[in-house]
């Protein structure tokens, strides 16, 4: 007997491997899971066949589950329930670790319910399928077990004979062609089973098994295997309930048989926070049992939370949700720092690595945000400051006490990761460092890579596990981290349980609101800053000069009627493709696809005549030449070999991304004497490149982004010693701007970052969904928001939960996989579908561009005719007919031909009028597909050569980048802690109104720099901007009132002065108290003139006012009263 009795019949290709899978579970439980993974492999087979499916891309077990055709079929939860068997299968097939009892029964009993489910609704004899009954654990027959090397061979031989299988199948026809009879007659009998089964699906399916396993899936990961008694439902004493006992859902153990973690379970519906006090009483118990209080973790199979609250002596760490768990090495390393880890605050820095005082102070800055318990840090240094060797000096501290052992690198550049890697081995020799761009298996201390590099190998799950798990690395640290990192690549941070630490050049007040979120910093107050200004003033850096010269094309663009007769016909003679002539060109289409060659010969001569000169003066400086696209840069290439030709080619070169051998170039650039000497590029040296040499910058086109101007700006800021000769050391460098860019930067202009593109599988979900909840608004075309709502079905359904983009969005994936939910979508619905599921990776792609381009259109003038938007409409209407248009002379072609009486009249304007939305859609899927064949004009390359004019060069003086925080955020914090202690003698003076001293100045500064926190705060920078520290600090805390009345007691009195009188003082008196300073002059300013001039209301005493606003003001500086 047993409890597959009823698949004998129902799905006899299955049975055998689910009796065997049964038979084995009490003796092996590893080859009790074999089975049941094969079992399911011959059931996935099976449902392939019968629902008629095709194979997908990759035609393994796993791509077949998750196919997302296949999962729209069966459901998100069998789907699930076949993942979590898969994986187990084959930990069990492919690993010598012992799997648990419990785990084979658990794996056991899913099997059951999918093998339920497939007979009840894909079998012929669905009548006998058990629904009411569950698997029953005492039913299994005793058989001797297989060994571990007999189960592996089973397991090689039955790949073989289903490869041999599959290859005979393909290669005999006739096989294939009876194969395909046998399917097609068992499809029907099942059809008429299935139409003839009355009887109900009452299965128990038990989804909050499912959910426990899932945690147990996680655990496996991280190598946990839950193998013995004591590793589930634990029982301790000591809980404050009746019996004074509870059971610990899962304990993780060390080597040393003390607990490390304990895991506190809850079901999908409730919070995992509900279990946060739970599970801390259990670690109070373990504590009190071991002596040793493990990590708890808290978790509801959708979200995870972790917590060591015995991180430090005393105290610890606040809770913080996680993607995984630790594995036990990691989990070892954390208990033991709770006693090895030492303070920051007296730590060491290594001056060898380091030697300016900036960069200590930003490693103490960083480490006193750590001691405090902060996870995060954001360093703003100006670029050539010396970021990467004041994050290789942190790693060695934070190293050599103890508080991280592997640390992640990010750039977003080969290039950067190259140079990290060659600085970490020249400066820390001991220390392993890994390039995982090339060297992806190898095992280190520092690892450095791209983004998308880490993205891939996070989601590398072999038999051994997951490699890079949320524990793996104790330190990230994110090179130029800024917008489009966060907006990208946010997932790698909050994949990783580690301290994050960013650096960037962008000036702090320019950093994006979602990075400062990202480091969980103030807006404008990052962890240390160090701006280009104090770089400039201490030295260690040399400042732009800049020149801008600009011609009359570059800032005006060309206009026909501004040509010369010879101008204007050579104009009319050009090839400007199917639109031909335009009656005049902008400066942004200049150097777009018109190239002018007198324009590039004079920006040449200007930088050859006037930029800064090396060699004696022979040769030009070393020179970055900002080009606008690929075509700009070679043309420019082009121009100054024709008009230096005694150069050979060699002094000016190219050099993009699409330049071959790129590198080499960069390398012999960054040789004081070796060609090339000017290197012209598109983006790639941007950012990034550290050539001394460079003296000499050109903006050969317009940027808008101020963190990628100062980035720019950057390539020319280091120093240079001896480069113009013995003790002619280089001292600044020439920025020539012949686009507007310093003007524009000089005036503190808003920049522009730009936007992160969506892709445009991401813009057709959001389109589409949009139409879904207009429709249900609208209560309109039930059939067309149904199939759309199909779409984003399968596009859900194809999300697979091993990648870690997806399952950080695991409890969404789960309830929107099913399309039951997309029944009816609200408006709060449609906020977590964009919040949560827009833009992640689905197995589910349409490799055809033209195709989803075409149907986002169709898609907008849909939701524009809803919305009832004439405008988009009638604009959109347009664009559908020219592709049109540009479809009907293809009608050689066969598939257009098909079409050609809808292309037509879509091409029309009769089709259009009252158009339904139900048309569109028929169109959009007919004409789709055809969208290829039309003809993308592009527009023809035009180069002329009409004179231009370059204006006269004008000096521009940058504006320097501030250190320090944002100043209106200084302010605030300044005097909200003034505010806290107004009891201090110092500002109880100033308040008072009584003469300050050279102590008190003292005092006051020192509680000034307190403000700020870990922020350094600059007294001379703060000077500058407010001027004397005692007005600017009275000004934040104001007058006493009392004291300013008592300054102005004489012209209270009402039986001396009118009221007119008494009112303007009062007004004094009222700013006074408010702002603690007022200059004499604002009494000639509203709103004192609103009640006469000063000199009219007191004409015998207002010298005398005067004086008095001069003594109240003296008295905030030391010595300024008489």
């Amino acid at each position: 007997m047993s409890n597959f009795d009823f698949v004998k019949t129902s799905l006899p290709a299955v049975h055998a491997d689910c009796v065997r899978a049964e038979s084995y579970l009490s003796s092996d439980p590893a080859a009790a899971c074999f089975y049941s993974r094969r079992a399911v492999e011959q059931l996935v087979g099976h449902l392939y066949d019968v629902m008629g499916l095709r194979a997908p891309y990759q035609n393994d077990l796993a791509a077949r589950i998750n196919d997302a055709a296949f999962k729209a079929k069966v459901g998100t939860g069998i789907a699930q329930k076949l993942n979590l068997i898969r994986r187990v299968g084959n930990t069990a097939a492919h690993e010598g670790r012992p799997i648990q009892p419990q785990t084979a029964l658990q794996l056991l009993r899913e099997l059951f319910h999918v093998v339920v489910f497939a007979a009840y609704r894909y079998s012929a004899d669905p009548q006998s399928v058990p629904t009411s009954k569950q698997f029953d654990p005492a039913v299994p027959a005793k058989l001797a077990p297989l060994s571990r090397h007999e189960l592996a061979q089973l397991a090689t031989k039955f790949k073989a004979q289903d490869e041999a299988h599959a290859k005979e199948l393909a290669e005999r026809d006739d096989l294939a062609a009876a194969k395909d009879a046998e399917i097609a007659a068992l499809k029907a009998q099942i059809a008429v089973a299935q139409a003839a089964n009355t009887k109900p699906d009452d299965h128990d399916y038990s989804e909050a098994d499912t959910r426990r396993l899932i945690i147990d899936v996680l655990l496996a990961e991280a190598g946990w295997l839950l193998g013995d008694e004591r590793d589930r439902e634990y029982p301790v004493t000591g809980m404050p309930n009746n019996l004074g006992k509870g059971f610990v859902d899962y304990v993780l153990w060390g080597a040393d048989g003390l607990p490390l973690a304990i895991v506190e379970a809850k079901r999908t519906t409730k919070s995992p926070q509900v279990g946060q006090q739970q599970g801390k009483l259990y670690a109070d118990c373990l504590e009190a049992e071991f002596g040793r209080r493990p990590v708890i973790f808290y978790s509801n199979g959708y979200q995870h939370w972790i917590w060591d609250d015995a991180a430090f002596t005393g105290s610890g760490y606040a809770p913080r949700d996680i993607q995984g768990f630790y594995t036990r090495d990691e989990l070892e390393l954390m208990i033991q720092r709770r006693l090895t880890r030492l303070p920051l605050a007296g730590a060491q820095v290594d001056g060898s690595i380091v030697e300016r005082y900036y960069q200590t102070r930003a490693i103490k800055a960083i480490g006193a945000a750590f001691d405090k318990r902060e996870r995060d840090a954001l360093l703003v240094m100006a670029t050539g400051a010396g970021k990467t060797r004041t994050v290789i000096a942190l790693v060695d501290q934070l190293m050599k006490a103890n508080w991280v052992k592997r640390v992640l690198f990010l750039a977003d550049r080969t290039a950067l990761v190259n140079q990290a890697v060659n600085a970490f081995k020249t400066h820390l020799p001991g220390v392993t460092t890994v390039n995982l761009v090339t060297e992806k298996t190898t095992d280190g201390r520092v690892y450095t890579s791209t983004y998308p590099t880490i993205m891939n190998l996070v989601n590398d799950v072999d038999a051994s596990g997951r490699r890079f798990g949320p524990g793996y690395f104790d330190l990230v640290v994110i090179d130029e981290a800024h917008r489009s990192v966060y907006q990208k690549y946010r997932a790698i941070f909050e994949w990783f349980d580690s301290h994050l630490v960013g650096l960037t050049a962008t000036p702090k007040d320019e950093v994006d609101h979602n990075t400062y979120r990202l480091f969980h910093l103030e807006d404008g107050v990052p962890t240390d800053a160090y701006g280009l200004d104090e770089a400039v003033g201490d030295g260690f850096l040399v400042p732009p000069f800049g020149v801008s010269v600009g011609t009359k094309f570059l800032r005006h663009g060309i206009s026909y009627d501004e040509l010369t007769d010879e101008e204007k016909d050579e104009w009319d003679a050009l090839d400007w493709g199917e639109g031909g002539p335009p009656d005049a060109i902008d400066s942004e289409e200049l150097n777009r696809f018109l190239f002018n060659e007198d324009t590039v010969d004079k920006v040449l001569a200007t930088l050859m005549s006037e930029g800064y000169k090396v060699a004696g003066g022979d040769r030009l400086g070393k020179t970055i030449v900002f080009a606008k696209n690929q075509a700009h840069a070679e043309f420019i290439e082009q121009r100054f070999n024709v008009a230096y030709p005694e150069y050979g080619g060699e002094f000016a070169r190219v050099i993009t991304h699409q330049t071959t051998y790129a590198q080499s170039l960069i390398d012999n650039f960054s040789q004081p004497d070796k060609a090339p000497h000017i290197a012209i590029s598109v983006d790639m040296l941007d950012t990034g490149i550290d050539v001394p040499e460079v003296v000499n910058l050109v903006f050969f086109k317009m940027v808008r982004s101020k963190s990628k101007f100062w980035q720019m700006i950057g390539r020319g800021t280091r120093l240079r010693p001896d480069l113009f000769g013995p003790g002619e050391d280089k001292k600044d460098f020439f920025v020539f701007d012949f686009c507007g860019n310093l003007d524009y930067f000089s005036q503190d202009l808003p920049g522009s970052e730009g936007s992160l593109q969506k892709s445009l599988t991401q813009r057709l979900f959001e389109s589409r969904l949009g139409l879904v909840v207009a429709l249900d608004r609208a209560d309109a075309e039930r059939h067309l928001r149904d199939s759309t709502a199909d779409w984003l079905h399968e596009i859900v359904a194809g999300m697979t939960l091993d990648n870690f983009l997806v399952r950080a969005h695991r409890e969404q994936v789960e309830r929107w996989a099913g399309r039951e939910a997309w029944a009816t979508v609200s408006n709060e619905d449609a906020t977590e579908i964009l919040e949560h599921l827009a833009g992640l990776p689905s197995t589910v792609r349409d490799p055809d561009e033209d195709a989803k381009r075409f149907d986002l259109l169709v898609l907008r003038r849909q939701l524009a005719q809803l919305e009832g938007d004439a405008v988009a409409s009638e604009r959109i209407r347009e664009t559908i007919q020219a592709i049109a248009t540009a479809l009907l002379p293809k009608k050689n072609i066969p598939s257009v031909a098909e079409q050609l009486a809808l292309i037509d009249e879509v091409a029309g304007d009769q089709w259009w009028v009252d158009v339904a939305l139900p048309m569109l859609e028929v169109m959009r899927l007919r004409l789709r597909g055809l969208v290829r064949f039309v003809e993308k004009t592009k527009q023809n390359p035009v180069y002329t050569d009409f004179e231009d004019t370059v204006d006269e060069p004008t000096l521009v003086d940058l504006p320097q980048v501030t250190s320090g925080m944002n100043w209106e955020r200084f302010r605030a914090k300044a005097q909200a802690y003034l505010k806290e202690h107004e009891d201090h003698v110092a500002l109880q003076r100033l308040r008072r109104n009584k003469q300050l001293t050279p102590e008190d100045l003292d005092s006051l500064a020192e509680m000034l720099i307190a403000s700020s926190g870990d922020q350094q705060v600059d007294l001379a920078w703060v000077t500058e901007r407010a001027g004397a520290l005692g007005p600017f600090i009275r000004s934040l805390v104001g007058l006493d009132r009392a004291s300013a009345s008592e300054a102005f007691a004489n012209y209270l009195d009402d039986t001396k002065f009118s009221v007119d009188q008494i009112r303007f003082v009062s007004l004094i008196i009222e700013e006074l108290t408010s702002n603690g300073i007022m200059e004499p002059a604002r009494l000639y300013e509203s709103p004192y003139v609103d009640h006469g001039h000063v000199d009219v209301i007191f004409p015998n005493d207002f010298e005398v006012i005067v004086d008095i606003l001069r003594d109240v003001n003296a008295h905030a500086v030391p010595g300024g009263a008489a």
